[in-house]
């Protein structure tokens, strides 16, 4: 059978690297993909490895946004880990280099490398660049948003037009600290893929570059056998979490991170992540609550440039080891100790965009196991106000796009979280509307489904537990009193407890939206949120 592919007598002794390529015109995010793949085929050749390429899947937020397909997306993160980990484990690969794009393929392939721990490294297929509209840099969430502004009267559908069609330029993830941005950093500072790739431009040749020369890494990985286990530590987990508080990154970070806590056997809950928000101030000034993209992040000194300013604060572990055999402390030692001052994307230490880190774990008899806030840049971190309760979210967009949502509504979207969505869909579509209509400082929105790395105001979702399995957001009637309280991390159902337990007692759990296919397999194996929502650990555990 290699004989067949091209092993000819004197590659049989050669180490075998499987190439997890995430290649897909699916979505701008891996469009760009299948040259890296090819640059590393290459790269593992010359340098005496049997280079092996396979395909994994992906899903395009942006696109299924809204709509019945969003419940795809996080269910494709463990699609892509079973897949990665099935070729590589089924054809016994010395080591594995997997190439991804979009939001899930990041998490996705680092579970399976935590599940296989062989020598693996990850390479991000890069950020987009910005769209550019009459001087204004645009990015996805920008056309979102538009849509708000068209609803309330604020901008033309020729405007509307012109947004949509400037907002993606080319190749590339979204160009934000959104979620993909934020999970390759993430990846960054736990030592699974090379110095500065996490920021790179997907079309700009230092990409290419940086994918021959992760494959030339992971080689001497597979000589030296650093295996995956050796760099996800505790202390590497909270280096993680320390740079994405530093530079403002996604709510969705704190799903995946405990996801591949679990799969690597490190003790990490929802709790460490307000622990380390206590500590780490925003120092980034990115979008979508800050004025700057990811290139720019890239030209100030991208994440060893933040990881540095942390470390000299004693705010990372810098023992912790990298795929190249380095420590941290040894990667940043080049490092200038300030930014530079002719740019002012990071920020120094001492003046901090904020002072604490932006995603909060608010908790209450709305959320006994957590929920995540990020509450960067929110002009009203408190609001008490009465619910108005949607059973998804198209019923929600309809109410906010035909202007039935007023200043101080906690809006309420249930039966979205990993069980009863299934799938647990983000809310851009919503949240995005809501700014656009200028609501978002003066109303609140909780959910058990998830939010776009894009969004911002004062939304809380991962509420756990969820409705679908008996939460107490199941139990939310229209025009309850809800509190919201970034300041407290509070999250509060303002109904007498007797109330509480008697509409308990009579609560019947929703019927399962799908019985069969992935998404009727997804609900009945997920986990809580609130410890990663993954599928393939004992039901006991959950």
């Amino acid at each position: 059978m290699l004989r067949a592919v091209g092993f000819g007598d004197e590659d049989f002794s050669k180490p075998i690297v499987g190439i997890a390529n995430g290649y897909s015109t699916i979505t701008p995010c891996n469009l760009g993909l299948n040259k890296l793949a090819n640059c590393a085929e290459d790269a593992i050749r010359k340098a005496g490895g049997m280079p092996q390429i396979f395909g994994t899947i992906t899903v395009s937020d942006g696109i299924s946004m809204g709509t019945e397909g969003m419940k795809y997306s996080l269910v494709s993160r463990e699609v892509i880990a079973d897949a990665i980990e099935t070729a590589c484990n089924a054809q016994s690969m010395d080591g594995v280099l997997a190439i991804g794009g979009c939001d899930k393929n990041m998490p996705g392939a680092i579970i399976s490398m935590a599940r296989m721990n062989i020598p693996s490294i990850f390479v991000y297929g890069g950020t987009i660049k910005p769209g550019h509209l009459d001087g204004t840099d645009l990015t996805v969430v920008s056309a979102f948003e538009a849509v708000g502004q068209l609803t309330s009267g604020k901008i033309s559908e020729k405007q509307l037009l012109r947004v949509e069609k400037n907002a993606i330029p080319g190749a590339g993830s979204c160009g934000g600290m959104f979620t993909a941005n934020t999970m390759s950093a993430a990846i960054e500072a736990m030592g699974l893929s090379l110095p500065y790739s996490s920021t790179m431009a997907a079309e700009d040749k230092e990409k290419t570059e940086s994918a021959s020369k992760s494959a030339l890494v992971l080689l001497e990985a597979i000589k030296s056998d650093i295996r995956p286990l050796n760099l996800l530590t505790r202390k590497a987990f909270e280096n993680a979490i320390s740079v994405i508080m530093a530079v403002g990154g996604s709510t969705n970070a704190v799903l995946h991170l405990l996801a591949i806590a679990k799969t690597a056997g490190v003790e990490l809950n929802i709790d460490d992540f307000e622990k380390i928000r206590q500590k780490v101030p925003v120092i980034c000034d990115l979008k979508p609550s800050g004025k700057y993209v990811t290139v720019d992040l890239h030209k100030a000194g991208g994440i060893p440039q933040v990881m540095r300013l942390l470390f000299d604060e004693g705010l990372i572990h810098g023992d912790c080891l990298t795929i190249e055999g380095k420590t941290i402390t040894n990667v940043l030692k080049d490092v200038p100790s300030e930014p530079s001052p002719h740019q002012d994307v990071i920020r120094s230490i001492k003046k901090p965009i904020y002072k604490k880190g932006h995603l909060a774990i608010l908790k209450g008899n709305l959320a006994s196991e957590g929920s995540v806030a990020k509450i960067s840049g929110i002009k009203t971190p408190v609001l008490t106000g009465p619910a108005r309760v949607f059973e998804s979210e198209e019923d929600c967009l309809k109410a906010i796009i035909n202007n039935e949502i007023k200043n101080g509504d906690v809006i309420v979207i249930r039966n979205e979280g990993p069980v009863g969505g299934p799938g647990m869909r983000e809310m851009l579509a919503p949240t995005s509307a809501i700014v656009g209509q200028g609501l978002g400082d003066k109303v609140a929105l909780i959910t058990d489904g998830r939010f776009s790395g894009g969004t911002y105001g004062l939304v809380v979702g991962h509420v756990a537990p969820e409705a679908a399995v008996g939460g107490t957001i199941g139990l939310v009637n229209e025009g309850d009193s809800i509190t919201v309280d970034a300041n407290q991390r509070l999250i509060q159902l303002n109904v007498d407890e007797d109330e509480i337990k008697k509409r308990r007692s009579t609560w019947v759990k929703p019927k399962p939206r799908y019985s069969t296919g992935i998404l009727g397999k997804y609900s009945r194996l997920v986990s809580s949120s609130s410890k990663g929502a993954v599928t393939d650990q004992p039901k006991d555990q959950y």
